[in-house]
């Protein structure tokens, strides 16, 4: 049996959209949201009507209807905390959505997107791997203090799915497999990936290795100085360490290409600031092959960034010790999506309850 699915991505500035014939992406758009358009919303659950007429428009365009699907896909947000799988979308999980119950992400619009539609065309509607799957070993989960506990937010779809591609690349199980994948995007999330599961990642809104726009993790005592200093309000200080803070802080752009450019022209200050960056990663991979007792199959680099050669060139130099390092540029979140449902429709697996 074939099965036609719609996919649905939203972020920050954009909602990616695609339509998968079984494995293959038949089509796919992304569509942008202009900063004027969205800073008219205080908060993201007030963009879903902008998102929802997006969608509708796309839809009218490619001349497909809901009805014409066997079942559609969102991305997942910051929910209630889960293992790994493929959700069935319910009331309880877009209510937590709306709320952000963990925070507020472009993502937790992707339940209530494909809700709506679904619901109309009386087809399954799912979600596959939220940020907020949560598949720690306990001792993962100690902060230092007992009133703050490591949470597991990270790009979770994103770093199952390159562990999946890993495995068949490498002719290995999956679940069998040891490896430590690293995403290099806007964010950074880097993972031991053991028995098909996120044992452990740094949560990218606050921690590991400074990226394009994030600050990771700050030296803490110059930070509670900074917060307390009355120069900044609360939100003001978030933005700084997540939107305001990395690259960008750095060197006022958050564009590899950019970055590379000046590299090349002879900007030793920009080049050092890169290479600490790399530096910074690949101290994050040494740190999570330490959770697999060094026990690792390969090292997995994916991610936007990973189409840098000379960020991941001077990576390699530092992990290269440790395993075989596997490059996969580029995200893998549409195909994870589809891949999800598909595992769900073949019967391979059962779709999850919220």
């Amino acid at each position: 049996m074939n099965f036609k699915l719609l996919i649905i991505n939203p972020g920050s500035t954009s909602t990616k959209i695609a339509i998968f014939d079984d494995e293959q992406n038949s089509l796919e758009k992304s569509i942008a949201h202009s900063p004027k358009e969205l800073m008219a919303f205080e908060k993201i659950w007030d963009q879903l009507a902008i998102r929802q007429r997006a969608l509708q428009a796309f839809l009218a365009e490619s001349k497909y209807r809901p009805v014409d699907f066997s079942a559609i896909v969102g991305r997942g947000g910051l929910l209630r905390s889960v293992p790994g799988g493929t959700y069935q979308i319910s009331a309880r999980m877009l209510e937590d959505a709306r709320i952000g119950l963990q925070g507020e992400h472009a993502a937790n619009l992707g339940c209530a997107l494909a809700y709506e539609l679904a619901q109309a065309a009386g087809i399954p509607a799912f979600i596959v791997d939220p940020i907020s799957v949560d598949e720690f070993e306990p001792i993962a989960r100690y902060s230092g203090h007992p009133l703050i506990q490591r949470r597991s937010l990270s790009h979770t779809l994103n770093l199952h799915a390159a562990g999946r591609e890993a495995a068949r690349r490498l002719g290995e199980d999956f679940i069998a497999a040891n490896f430590v994948i690293a995403h290099l995007g806007g964010g950074i999330s880097i993972c031991p990936l053991k028995g098909g599961k996120i044992i452990d990642v740094n949560d990218a809104s606050s921690d590991g290795p400074f990226s394009p726009e994030r600050t990771g993790g700050l030296p803490l005592q110059p930070f509670i100085n900074l917060c307390f200093s009355g120069n900044y309000t609360k939100q003001q200080v978030k933005k700084l360490v997540m939107g305001e803070g990395g690259l960008l802080a750095y060197t006022g752009t958050s564009s590899a290409r950019e970055i590379e450019k000046r590299i090349h022209e002879g900007d030793s200050a920009t080049k050092e600031i890169y290479l600490a960056m790399a530096y910074q990663i690949a101290k994050e991979i040494g740190a999570m092959a330490t959770v697999l007792d060094g026990n690792v199959r390969a090292i997995v680099i994916s991610g936007g960034l990973a189409n840098s050669d000379l960020l991941v060139s001077w990576i390699k130099k530092r992990i290269a010790f440790i395993a075989e390092v596997l490059v996969l540029p580029g995200e893998f979140e549409m195909q994870a999506l589809a891949h999800g449902a598909l595992r769900v429709l073949r019967g391979e697996e059962r779709a999850k309850q919220y």
